[in-house]
Parts: C-alpha cells; sequence; structure tokens
C-alpha cells in the first residue's frame, strides 16, 4: 500500500494523502470483579470521545476510584496502568441507584482526558493523561500477541465473573423484592424462592464454581421468582390506575463495575 501511494505521488496521480493518528490500543476502566471495561477500541481515529454509564455497586457507597487501562486483556491486572482518580461525596443510595458518567476525551495530540461525574449532583473530578502512547512498536505488538495468545482463557474467565456479576444482582434484587412483597405471595412460592436464593447464594460462595454453574442456579432463581414479579406488577398497576397486562421478571440488570475508594466496586449500567 505505501508503495502504490508513493509511486502515485511521484507519478503526479496522488496529490495530498490524509495520515490519520489511530489509538494504538484499547483504553478503559477496571469494573466489578477486577475486569477491564474497554471504552475506546484500538485503532480507533483520533481525536475521539466516549462515554458510558456506572453505578454503585454496593448500598451507601459515597466514592469511586476511576482506574484508568490501557491494553488488550479482559483481566485489569493484565493491562497497563495509566492513572488512577476518586470521586467523592456521591450521596449514599441503594446500589445501582446513583449515575456516574465516565468520559474518555482522546486530543489530537494523543492526550487522553478522563473525568468522572455522579450525574445527581453535577460533582466531577478529572484526570489529564500524557504519557497514554508512550510505548514502543516493540511493545505495543507484544502486547497484542499476548492477548491473542491468552485469548481463550481469558474469555472464560471474563464470562465466569460476568455470571458471578449477574447472580450477585439477582440475588440482591430478589432479596429486596421478598422483602417488600414477599407477603403478597403464598408460603410455598415464598419457600420456593428461598431455596433458589440459598443455591445462588451458594454457588457464589464457591470460588471454583463455572459460568455455566452460576448461570443456571441464576436462571432458577428467575424461573422462581416469576410469581414475585407477577404480584409486584399488579400492584403497580393498581397504585397507577392503568391496566394490567404482561408481567415482568424481578431480575436485576446487569450491570459493570469500577472500584470504589472503600474497595466496593461500582457497575456498568447497561
Amino acid at each position: 500500500m505505501g508503495a502504490a501511494i508513493q509511486g502515485g505521488i511521484l507519478g503526479g496521480k496522488v496529490k495530498d494523502v490524509l495520515l490519520l493518528d489511530v489509538t494504538p490500543l484499547s483504553l478503559g476502566i477496571e469494573t466489578l470483579g477486577g475486569v477491564s471495561t474497554r471504552l475506546i477500541e484500538r485503532n480507533t481515529t483520533i481525536p475521539t470521545r466516549k462515554s458510558q454509564i456506572f453505578s454503585t455497586a454496593a448500598d451507601n457507597q459515597t466514592a469511586v476510584s476511576i482506574h484508568v487501562l490501557q491494553g488488550e486483556r479482559e483481566m485489569a491486572s493484565q493491562n497497563r496502568t495509566l492513572g488512577n482518580f476518586d470521586l467523592v461525596g456521591i450521596p449514599s443510595a441503594p446500589r445501582g441507584v446513583p449515575q456516574i458518567e465516565v468520559t474518555f476525551d482522546i486530543d489530537a495530540n494523543g492526550i487522553v482526558h478522563v473525568s468522572a461525574k455522579d450525574l445527581g449532583t453535577g460533582k466531577e473530578q478529572k484526570i489529564r493523561i500524557e504519557s497514554s502512547s508512550g510505548l514502543s512498536e516493540a511493545e505495543i505488538e507484544r502486547m497484542v500477541k499476548e492477548a491473542e495468545l491468552h485469548a481463550e482463557e481469558d474469555k472464560r474467565e471474563r464470562a465466569r465473573i460476568d455470571a458471578r456479576n449477574e447472580a450477585d444482582s439477582m440475588v440482591y434484587s430478589t432479596e429486596k423484592s421478598l422483602s417488600e412483597h414477599g407477603d403478597k405471595i403464598e408460603a410455598a412460592d415464598r419457600a420456593k424462592i428461598q431455596g433458589a436464593l440459598d443455591d445462588v447464594k451458594a454457588a457464589l460462595a464457591n470460588a471454583n464454581a463455572t459460568a455455566d454453574e452460576l448461570k443456571s442456579k441464576t436462571e432458577a432463581l428467575q424461573q422462581a421468582s416469576y410469581k414475585l414479579a407477577e404480584e409486584m406488577y399488579k400492584q403497580t398497576q393498581a397504585e397507577a390506575g392503568g391496566p394490567q397486562t404482561e408481567t415482568e421478571s424481578t431480575a436485576g440488570s446487569s450491570s459493570g463495575t469500577v472500584k470504589n475508594a472503600e474497595d466496593a466496586d461500582f457497575e456498568v449500567v447497561d
């Protein structure tokens, strides 16, 4: 390609050549379970800007720590750290309620600006990173090849952690719903839900539980919770004075998370 362009220039056929700078490696942050959540993919043309909404993963979490990463691996520990900063002063609230907008902004000079903003209060913290491209071509190539070499095992580990996060979210939302609306269903239905809850908790307590095991237990809990979801939906419709149509599941939405300044985590909102 390069020789063809050069030949065209020498022959007078090509008058202008536009060279575009790109990000040499993906950029992202550490989220729940120690995984790397990418916001800007490798080879993205710069300047560029990308935002994503995250939330807390613990009740009454008032601070989050943003760990900025560069690399292609699925786990944060296997990527390059570009910087860390904290966003504090988040109002106490149940997990999943605060909305934290994380933004990556790369200017034409390759300087990376990362910000975290609590959309509820407007509080914001930023970091400026000038050494994001401070790697040699050989180092970049090595990191890419390592990611390719470990792709399958990384994929399995990421799937396992995602399944754990989903299971934990399901347990949290179901326990909350059961506490608030459990008296509206039959004792047999409550016992069925509690049994499924215990099964998921046991799987979560097993550090060696596979993604398939966790998914199976989580799906069983979701199935057991349908009756509770139906009663919650009926109550919502009655309070709103609207018609009753379909029932909805009580399953919590899966979200990714970032570490908080108190070693809790914070989640990605789908």
